[in-house]
């Protein structure tokens, strides 16, 4: 499919051709889903811990008789069962993350990009750049291209458009090696410069 190449003034500057087997997919939603769960789950610390029957600082002597005390016959005070003792079978550090095919994260990232494609949330820049360092003039300009809550993504970033848009809080900069589903998804708006999309294309044709 083509589609307009536009500068930071929203005048177009040529058109592009968007490859069909990237951006021209059926998206599935089960696929974007497994690469988002999959993003998410490396992300997570897992440093929640509380403390075993064997770290709980109370005596681990047994403190009564086996018989004839009239109740139970108990040892540690650290069992689960008494006040001040260990949580019975709670969370310890581990890592959440788990395995994901390379092939089925590359599918992920291709139908994430066609969501945005069919529904128009597509913009291609000539180049992000900025002459002056103004965030009031970047935000202006994004908004009359219709991407105030976006994903840009660049190769490398200008450093005065990086500046102006460090203070805007729906907008978000990505370098393509960094493109990722969950980023994609998480913004109204895929904001690409024609390096970005070339860059694409090669990763992904």
């Amino acid at each position: 499919m083509k589609t307009q190449v536009l500068n930071l003034e929203n005048k177009a500057n040529g058109e592009v051709e968007l490859l069909d087997s990237i951006f021209g997919l059926e998206p599935r939603a089960d696929l974007i889903q497994r690469v988002v769960v999959w993003q998410l789950a490396k992300r997570r610390s897992g440093n929640h811990q509380i403390l075993t029957r064997g770290e709980v600082n109370r005596t681990k002597k047994k403190f009564g008789n086996q018989k004839g005390g009239g109740g139970a016959r108990h040892g540690q005070r650290s069992a689960p069962l008494f006040v001040g003792g260990a949580k019975a079978m709670g969370p310890v550090s581990h890592s959440h993350e788990f395995d994901l095919p390379k092939k089925v994260r590359a599918l992920g990232l291709k139908h994430a990009l066609s969501t945005k494609a069919k529904l128009g949330a597509i913009v291609i820049l000539d180049e992000a750049k900025s002459a002056a360092v103004k965030t009031a003039v970047l935000a202006k300009q994004l908004g009359g291209l219709g991407a105030s809550n976006a994903l840009v993504v660049d190769g490398e970033f200008d450093a005065n458009f990086a500046k102006s848009a460090h203070n805007l809080a729906a907008v978000s900069l990505l370098q393509v090696v960094g493109l990722n589903v969950y980023d994609i998804m998480k913004r109204d708006k895929l904001v690409l410069t024609t390096a970005a999309l070339k860059a694409i294309e090669e990763r992904l044709a």
